[in-house]
């Protein structure tokens, strides 16, 4: 009897589920890649955004008016679009010391949890 050349009905199968498993597998891990890289660049864009407003804060000159000018909720940011920006002052006097507490909250979609900094600022 003469040996038959090629593959059988049963390998063939066997040998497309392990090749439709092996391309099922790159496609989710490719899907999780990006969706943590996205994830990531969003949390980097608030972490910046919230670094902005506290250097601007250090670098302001009047410090009786840093309430009024930076005390505020903002939601349309040119450069961050879709994150809110909400910075908050509390003033603190004691024992002859003047300094005010600046926290800046970032929030909005893509974010796991709010991106939040908190600087002081001490009266000349």
């Amino acid at each position: 009897m003469k040996a038959r050349a090629g593959f059988t009905l049963v390998e063939v199968v066997i040998s497309m589920a392990i090749l439709i498993g092996v391309i099922v597998t790159l496609i989710t891990l490719t899907g999780r890649t990006v969706h943590i890289t996205a994830q990531a660049d969003r949390e980097q864009a608030a972490i910046q955004m919230a670094t902005d407003r506290t250097d601007q804060i250090r670098s302001d000159p009047n410090y009786a008016a840093l309430d009024t000018a930076y005390a505020k909720t903002e939601t349309n940011v040119t450069a961050y679009p879709g994150l809110t920006r909400t910075t908050t002052v509390t003033r603190i006097t004691t024992s002859g010391n003047d300094f005010k507490r600046f926290t800046v909250k970032i929030t909005g979609a893509g974010l796991q949890a709010t991106v939040a900094r908190t600087i002081s600022v001490a009266a000349p």
